[in-house]
């Protein structure tokens, strides 16, 4: 490996890249990273942790009116979306500026430039400088996809959401995914009249029936409105500088703002994959093998790009794997079954194991057992929301194929619950644990 200037060049410091840096560093590789933008990649910068914060700021709107019931003489209170919008990227500040010193702690060099594929081992920085790797790691995260329509430069995505200068009156979201409802809710709670449109009538695409039905009722009794079955046509700007949304199906629709939440692609352009002989699959990913190897036996890719799972998490442990296989003389891959995961929506929902359609559709059959009920602080409050906790069953095992669940703190209790799918726990060890009473939690030993 001393011929080489790097024993591993990693392209892209978001969470796959930071981890598989340090880590191979740690094992004694000399290792360079390189990021165009900023280090900390989509999850720090302009993802999860931006978003959680915004979800957390908007969840006060009816804890506010909530607490009134409590007891509390609240008065009415104003919204200043640029304090909570600056105080939210000073944390994505903060938290950029210690993903860097860590990599730095690790004697990971950061090269703060593009950097392209030019030959086997070689690369070229977008100063001009070349340099060489034993090993390629490529980790450059996927993109938002911005549907190709006339006038659809007028729009955003979820990257310029953080840095919008006021809260819209009127925001049209595109899509329907974990992303646009996420949004649909925090905007919501802003104050926005928010329009969801989808080119199908289906929601979160891949997440229990019954919990996406209830998320969807939620979101309606609260005044979100949903076009589905909806194609873009093409968007104007008006004099005034609203925007007129033309799809498919319905009214053309006047709004302030349109994001387009439609779905993300790898981020594969320009890396000058082509010169070592990979070919891209027919969504833009990068091809990998169990040990994240590519076609081309010393590039590698991780996270996003490869399009397995896009979720923070799953990019990390894939860093990992990579990081301690090749430097550290520890194989391991990661294991992606039962991977749980959470839409932050409003109320959120988290899931873990196989849907119910999933289960009917492996095993013929599957038994169900549910928990539908108003949150204790939610009747107090009087709103008239109510959770919804689904447990789906192997028909002959018992053994707990999947949990699924909507209502206040769902991520939160879902990743404990995650634990016993995942070591294969079966619906007695459930009944045969004692309730945490009084909390939401205790209903999932109280199924029926």
């Amino acid at each position: 490996m001393a011929d080489y200037d790097y024993d591993l060049f990693v392209i892209g410091a978001g969470s796959g890249g930071v981890r598989a840096s340090r880590v191979a560093s740690a094992h004694g590789a000399k290792v360079a990273v390189a990021e165009e933008y900023r280090v900390g990649g989509t999850c720090v910068i302009r993802g999860c942790v931006p978003k959680k914060l915004l979800v957390y700021g908007a969840h006060f709107a009816e804890d506010l009116m909530d607490a009134r019931r409590f007891g509390w003489d609240v008065p009415d209170c104003g919204f200043d979306w640029k304090i909570l919008r600056d105080n939210v990227l000073s944390e994505v500040d903060r938290l950029e500026g210690i993903y860097g010193q860590t990599l730095g702690n690790n004697k990971v060099e950061i090269i703060r430039e593009r950097a392209e594929i030019v030959g086997p081992h070689t690369l070229r920085l977008a100063s001009g400088r070349q340099v060489t790797a034993g090993t390629i790691l490529i980790a450059t995260g996927a993109t938002p996809i911005v549907p190709d329509c006339p006038g659809h430069e007028l729009g955003i995505t979820s990257n310029e959401a953080f840095h919008l200068e006021s809260i819209p009156k009127r925001i049209v979201i595109a899509g329907a995914g974990y992303i646009a409802n996420e949004f649909a809710g925090i905007f919501h709670q802003f104050g926005a009249h928010v329009t969801l449109v989808n080119r199908t009538d289906v929601i979160l695409r891949g997440y229990d029936e019954q919990i996406r039905d209830r998320l969807m009722q939620i979101s309606m009794m609260k005044g979100i409105d949903f076009k589905f079955n909806a194609a873009f046509q093409k968007v104007e700007k008006a004099e005034d500088g609203s925007l007129l949304v033309h799809v498919t199906k319905h009214e053309p629709i006047a709004c302030d703002v349109l994001m387009f939440a439609t779905g993300r692609k790898p981020n594969t352009d320009g890396l000058g994959l082509e010169t070592v002989g990979i070919q891209l699959d027919d969504k833009g990913a990068v091809p990998v093998d169990e040990d994240n190897r590519t076609t081309c036996h010393h590039v590698y890719a991780v996270g996003d790009v490869t399009n397995r799972v896009q979720l923070t998490p799953v990019a990390i442990r894939e860093g990992q794997a990579f990081a301690d296989t090749l430097f550290g003389n520890k194989p391991h891959r990661v294991d992606y079954d039962c991977i749980p995961s959470a839409v932050f929506s409003h109320p959120p929902i988290g899931a873990v194991g196989l849907t119910e359609s999933q289960a009917k559709g492996k095993y013929g059959s599957c038994k169900v057992y549910t928990s539908d009920f108003r949150a204790m602080k939610n009747v107090l409050a009087d709103r008239n929301e109510r959770a919804l906790y689904k447990m789906v069953v192997h028909p002959e095992t018992d053994v707990v194929l999947g949990i699924h669940m909507i209502g206040p703190d769902a991520p939160e209790i879902l990743q404990a619950a995650a634990i016993a799918v995942k070591a294969g726990l079966t619906k007695q060890a459930f009944d045969d644990t004692v309730a945490l009473h009084p909390s939401m939690a205790e209903e999932l030993v109280l199924m029926k």
